[in-house]
């Protein structure tokens, strides 16, 4: 038996040209049927299930703040952008964003706990737990009782943990911080819930701590001596090296005309 003989070039060269449309045309086909069912309205994100941290926000309001910068239908949404979306979105520290079938996006949220404000008053900024700075409008009256730390930029955690030492040894006198103020020069300023100031001064914070505690040791005997109470309290500075001034409302150690105060 004589072998077939090899198929002419022209003819060889059909069949190739043949399958390549053929194949063209299947994908052609296949594209458009997937920019079809990417496109078609039954795939749009139909529903916003919203888990975790939801005490200042809801699947409402979320949706109205996120969903003009949601880009996509289920299949095409960018879950990394849609993260970065509500990560924008006031009192969001973080946020998980997953599809959930059918037409469906999860999103776990973690708000901020606000701990502090942060900055002039005439400002919505705060800090959480964490240290880090936030803004966020805070109109509830539980925040109006937050302490307010006033410093540099990038000092906010730094001052939260000092805020936490300093308020610890405060609590013998029953007293709180209304603000904590750390300046450029790196002196430390206290303002109590009573309206008394107190300067502490710069070092270290082991040194800033040391000098409040002796303050608050002795603090009750020196205003008893003078037949007052800790909340007698003005000012006080704490940036002696041996001692400490302050003073005490109605006490006056000194001759009529010049500043009232004691030094202990």
């Amino acid at each position: 038996m004589n072998p077939a003989l090899p198929a002419p070039l022209d003819v060889r060269l059909m069949n190739w040209t043949a399958t390549a449309l053929f194949l063209g045309c299947g994908m052609l086909v296949l594209a458009a049927c997937g920019h079809w069912v990417l496109r078609h309205p039954a795939f749009a994100i139909a529903r916003l299930v919203v888990e975790g941290d939801v005490a200042h926000h809801s699947a409402v309001t979320l949706r109205a703040n996120v969903a003009p910068r949601l880009a996509g239908n289920f299949f095409t949404l960018d879950l990394q952008a849609a993260r970065q979306a509500f990560e924008q979105v006031p009192w969001v520290r973080k946020a998980q964003v997953q599809r959930a079938f059918p037409g469906a996006l999860r999103v776990v949220l973690e708000e901020h706990r606000a701990v502090a404000h942060w900055g002039a008053e005439s400002g919505t900024a705060m800090v959480n737990d964490f240290g880090e700075v936030f803004d966020a409008s805070a109109d509830e009256p539980e925040y109006d009782l937050l302490p307010r730390l006033l410093g540099p930029e990038g000092s906010s955690a730094h001052m939260l943990h000092m805020q936490g030492q300093l308020q610890q040894a405060l609590e013998p006198l029953g007293l709180d911080i209304q603000v904590l103020e750390l300046n450029r020069r790196g002196s430390w300023r206290l303002v109590l819930d009573s309206g008394a100031n107190i300067e502490l001064g710069a070092g270290s914070d082991a040194e800033l701590l040391a000098r409040l505690q002796r303050f608050v040791r002795t603090l009750t005997q020196v205003a008893a001596k003078y037949g007052r109470r800790v909340d007698a309290l003005e000012s006080a500075d704490l940036r002696h090296g041996n001692g400490y001034a302050l003073r005490l409302r109605g006490v006056t150690t000194v001759a009529q005309g010049a500043g009232a105060g004691t030094r202990r």
